[in-house]
């Protein structure tokens, strides 16, 4: 995709350190991917976390990135083991800092690349500017030494990119920021590929979905996500509605505790778990469900900070219902798009559900107002343009500094 913005190498060249990118999946490397892809090849270099695929990915592709190891087992620093395993880190990234002349960086997360690019202006005197997703702010949290790390990587940015308001708020308020330290920048959403589709019961009979009225989430399985309300609520949903099917894409540590929990609401004929998909299946779901739910809620400070999942699905022609912690209720125009809702517990989040899995009339005008919201507020054409000057012109002051 060629960049609708015009090159500016005066500007220097910046290095984004990111660890989660594609064909990682993962909310932040979808933001980064269709963000960065729209700037200009030579105003960056992407240093991406490794990946089984990515041979096969990045020769998919004409971005400037270079693998390198980005992960972490912990992310605490003061360890023989933790300085230890950032400082080899940080000298892989001094090299292709040195051979790409990078003289800014966007670090991808505030831990651990928020430390990275802190260790860089340290050492270098690179100014960095650090994305803001909201659920690392808990980690604050559960850990001494996390939270001591997080306020010097903090104080140490000369910029904070937060992907809502409600992150906004809460590092602004947690950090006593000044108001121009921050600024929010929402993810957005490709509206010309996820976009409404009619009626496909062919690819319906191949998921299973065949007479089914289907509940669609999406997102990695962990705990505030929400998935277990979910599954909690199903058998009162049942009584309502008989022919539901709560289908859920997506992998991770929670998968055994759920497939538990199906089993003890013997709910299995009502549960699909389909593990990670395609893009390309996954789009097709986004156009063949019926609702989209994100049950996300906060869980020890971990919060959803935005949940581009929602735009998608808004894009897709689909109303949405999500968990009123975080920051889900900026992805949509309540009540018009969508409703959010306390899922702390399956009751309120059933009684939404089945009221408009009950009304189809309703659930078609919230679809077609869903994707009207999302073109004319989070196409990423729109939000690259504003991105291109907070991440390449607001990268000032060197040096040390002090939180």
């Amino acid at each position: 995709m060629a960049s609708c913005i015009p090159s500016m190498c005066n500007q220097g060249k910046a290095l984004l350190i990111t660890d989660v990118f594609p064909p990682q999946t993962g909310g932040s490397g979808r933001w980064f991917w269709e963000l960065y892809r729209r700037l200009p090849r030579d105003a960056y270099v992407i240093a991406a976390g490794t990946h089984p695929e990515q041979d096969a990915f990045d020769a998919s592709h004409d971005l400037p990135v270079v693998r390198t190891p980005l992960s972490l087992e912990d992310w605490g620093f003061f360890s023989c083991r933790g300085a230890t395993a950032y400082m080899r880190l940080f000298l892989n990234l001094r090299k292709l800092i040195k051979q790409s002349r990078i003289t800014h960086l966007h670090c991808g997360r505030l831990l651990p690349e928020g430390w990275l690019s802190l260790m860089a202006k340290l050492y270098l005197g690179l100014p960095y500017v650090a994305y803001v997703h909201g659920e690392e702010l808990g980690l604050g949290l559960l850990s001494r030494q996390l939270k001591w790390m997080l306020r010097w990587v903090i104080k140490g940015a000369s910029l904070l990119i937060a992907n809502s308001r409600n992150t906004e708020s809460l590092i602004a308020s947690r950090y006593n920021l000044p108001s121009h330290k921050v600024v929010v920048l929402h993810p957005g959403v490709d509206v010309e590929l996820f976009t409404p589709a009619p009626r496909d019961d062919l690819f319906r009979r191949r998921m299973g979905w065949s007479g089914r009225l289907v509940v669609l989430t999406v997102g990695r399985l962990e705990r505030r996500k929400g998935h277990d309300t979910f599954i909690s609520g199903l058998p009162e949903l049942v009584k309502k509605i008989p022919n539901v099917l709560y289908s859920v894409i997506g992998e991770g540590v929670e998968r055994a505790r759920l497939e538990a929990l199906i089993c003890q609401h013997q709910v299995e004929p009502y549960v699909q778990l389909l593990g990670e998909v395609a893009d390309a299946e996954l789009v097709r779901c986004y156009q063949q469900c019926d609702l989209f739910v994100l049950p996300n809620r906060e869980i020890q400070g971990n919060i959803e900070g935005f949940g581009m999942v929602l735009l998608e699905a808004q894009a897709c022609g689909k109303p949405v219902v999500a968990g009123v912690s975080g920051g889900t209720a900026e992805t949509m125009s309540i009540p018009d798009t969508g409703l959010t809702v306390c899922c702390e517990r399956p009751g309120p989040l059933m009684d939404v559900v089945s009221c408009l899995l009950s009304d189809s009339a309703l659930r078609e005008r919230m679809g077609m107002a869903a994707r009207r919201w999302v073109v004319e507020n989070f196409a990423w054409e729109k939000l690259s343009q504003r991105a291109w000057p907070l991440l390449f012109f607001h990268h000032h002051g060197t040096g040390l500094i002090s939180p």
